[in-house]
């Protein structure tokens, strides 16, 4: 598989990777297709033609999705979001006073939600970019500003 992914405008959406013709069972999965958006595409290939590399940009958490049913047994503030569950030592996140079971809700007003998350959210950004992180501390709505860096071992 593979080639340009066009939407009925004839406008390129995304890179096809793969295709699923059938499954283990012997089901027939015609249609079912996966691809690369043509935002990430185009923010990697800039990043290679003027850097020779991609640096994906850091905050510096470890996380957990917010799911209806984690946020209704976990009794949480919010439906959607991420719960921070680590904070690496001098990281933008540590260095901005985020703090474990903060929500991060939105990044610079970009909801983070089952259908935007953090990882494509943070692809619309490059290392360098200064970003605000909208976060929920005890139901409380706070804000930090950070500095993306590069992820480590990202070289």
């Amino acid at each position: 598989s593979g080639g340009p992914l066009i939407n009925l405008a004839g406008q390129v959406v995304g890179i096809n990777t793969l295709v699923v013709r059938d499954t283990r069972t012997g089901d027939i999965a015609e249609g079912l297709g996966f691809s690369i958006p043509s935002n990430i595409v185009q923010n990697v290939s800039q990043q290679l033609i003027t850097r020779g590399k991609v640096e994906y940009p850091f905050i510096g958490i470890r996380y957990q999705e917010v799911t209806p049913q984690n946020a209704s047994e976990l009794s949480l503030p919010a439906h959607e979001g991420i719960i921070i569950q680590e904070v690496t030592a001098n990281s933008p996140a540590a260095q901005a006073g985020v703090r474990i079971d903060d929500i991060l809700v939105a990044l610079d007003g970009n909801k983070i939600d089952q259908e935007h998350s953090l990882r494509t959210v943070l692809y619309k950004y490059r290392v360098g970019d200064q970003v605000t992180l909208h976060l929920l501390r005890n139901g409380q709505p706070v804000t930090a500003k950070i500095t993306l860096v590069a992820r480590p071992g990202n070289s």
